[in-house]
This record gives structure tokens, sequence and C-alpha cells, in this order.
């Protein structure tokens, strides 16, 4: 589904990311984790197209879309759930989630119409959405637009979703609300890579993971291999 190879990013001329590789298989979840600053979010910008690779090659279902626009990633399968949720305050819920579905469907002649499928199981996962899809998402608690992050992304009917940090900010029983919507995505057979601050959490859920170090991949495994590796133990989950 999505193959990483050797990847190279940053920001000017400040390079984080020194030959990132990493695989997601369709239908699984995928943990990224590891220290601040270690190139998580880099690795997920870099991915769909939010800042260009200086080197290496990402493939999304076999073709090679690096260096693609984002618009134009997104139109190959791929949302980006973004670190900080960032919806859009003064807009409604439910047109937060239009806005989801913007690069699939045309944008005149029954947009709506269309668009209502999609709504449909966005609010069977997220009822508190439907209850609130007149309400301005600024207004939003912050687990409810963590919800709405991710119902946007869904709106995309993606064949991968990047999901960056959904705890962030979060108080510790919204944490585990977000986290049973990550089991319901997973048992659904939507395929996730997941970049998150509690390691423990994202083992939890996730197929197989990757630990990031100084803008490379430095453990990887299953998760119960990285459960009973020391360096990760002590590092991350003791």
């Amino acid at each position: 589904m999505l193959q990483v190879e050797n990847l190279h990013a940053g920001y000017g001329n400040s390079e984080v990311l020194l030959g990132t590789s990493l695989h997601v298989k369709q239908g699984t979840v995928v943990a990224l984790i590891g220290a601040n600053g270690a190139g998580k979010t880099t690795t997920m910008r870099a991915i769909s197209g939010m800042i260009k690779p200086t080197a290496g090659r990402i493939l999304l279902g076999g073709q090679p879309v690096q260096g693609l626009p984002a618009s134009r990633i997104a139109r190959l399968g791929l949302a980006h759930s973004p670190e900080g949720r960032k919806v859009f305050g003064p807009l409604s819920v439910e047109d937060n989630l239009l806005l989801g579905a913007y690069n699939r469907l045309p944008m005149f002649f029954g947009f709506r119409s269309k668009a209502a499928p999609g709504l449909a199981k966005v609010y069977e996962l997220f009822p508190r959405l439907h209850e609130r899809r007149k309400q301005a998402a600024g207004t939003l608690s912050g687990g409810e637009q963590q919800m709405l992050a991710i119902g946007r992304a869904l709106m995309a009917d993606p064949k991968i979703i990047l999901l960056d940090e959904p705890s962030m900010g979060l108080a510790p029983v919204i944490v585990l609300e977000v986290f049973n919507i990550i089991r319901r995505l997973k048992e659904a057979g939507i395929t996730l890579l997941l970049v998150e601050q509690f390691a423990k959490s994202a083992l939890e859920v996730a197929d197989y993971a990757y630990v990031m170090e100084h803008g490379g991949i430095a453990v990887e495994g299953t998760p119960d291999e990285l459960n009973n590796n020391e360096k990760v133990l002590a590092a991350y989950l003791g």
C-alpha cells in the first residue's frame, strides 16, 4: 500500500530525515513512535506532499508520488489528519466534513447528494458529530475536534490515512475514547499510519511499529517484539 524508501527531507538548509524507510501493508495499522524531534511529523508531511523530499522514494499503491503536490497525492487516495487537528473553526461541523470530499467529488451538479453516503458513514461512527453538525467547529471540545479531523479524512474515501498525534492536548479519558475510535477503524479494515506520543497505546492498536531516532528508523518489529526490546522498554515504555 505505502512504501517509503531512503527518504530525506527537511526545512530549508536543515535536513530532518536522513534515510527513513517504512512499509504499510493494506488493511493494517502501523505505528511510528519516537521522541519529540525524531522526525515523525516530518515523515508524515513528506509522504503527504506538504514538504518535498530531497531524496528517496514514496510509493502509494506501487505508484511513485514523491515530489507531487499534496492535492494530487490526496486524489490518489492518501488522507492526512494533521497534528493539532487543524479544523476550520468558523465553518460548521458538516461543512468541515464536506471539505474532506472535495478532491474526489465534482464541485457542482449534486455534490451534496453524492457526499451524503460518506456523511452517513461518518455520522454512524461519530454520533456526536451528527448532533453538532450545524455547530461551528471551533466551539467543539478537543476530543470532538479530533473526531471531526478523522471524519474529514474518512470523507475522502482514502486508501490510507496518516494520523498524526491524535491524542495531543486531550484529557486522559478522551485519549481512551480516541484510541477506541482507532480500534473501530482498524476493525473496518482501514489502513492507518499512526504517529503517537503515547507509545504503549500506539502499540496496543498497531500490527507493526517503527521507532524513529535522529531522522531514521532505529528499531522495528511487531508490538510483541518491541514490548520485549530492552532499548525500547527503557526509552519509551518504562
